[in-house]
């Protein structure tokens, strides 16, 4: 089942998110991930969710959790990580499962 990890996060004062986003993209496909989309902040349209805004948005769609989990431990990758974590602010990471629709969640 698909599975699609959420991003938001502000760029750190410095250059190592950029040498991140140089390396991720093949690092992200080497296990099946691909970026469905990346986005700027435009503005906060609605409501009070607790958490401040971030400035950029990074949405990857991965095959299944197995193939996330495995990008995460590949030692291939273990100075690839350090680059995002500190080349941020604020970060967030949520994953999230695929749905074809809303109505599983109505079952509750």
């Amino acid at each position: 089942m698909p599975l699609y990890a959420l991003n938001l996060f502000d760029l750190a004062e410095n250059d190592l998110y950029r040498q991140y986003s140089r390396r991720s993209v093949e690092a992200v496909g080497k296990h099946g991930g691909r970026v469905v989309a990346l986005g700027e902040l435009d503005r906060a349209v609605e409501g009070d969710s607790g958490v401040e805004p971030r400035k950029v948005m990074v949405l990857v769609e991965w095959p299944s959790r197995e193939a996330f989990d495995t990008f995460l431990a590949d030692p291939d990758h273990e100075d690839l990580h350090p680059l995002r974590e500190d080349g941020t602010r604020n970060y967030l990471w949520w994953t999230y499962e695929r749905l074809e629709d809303l109505r599983p969640l109505f079952r509750s």
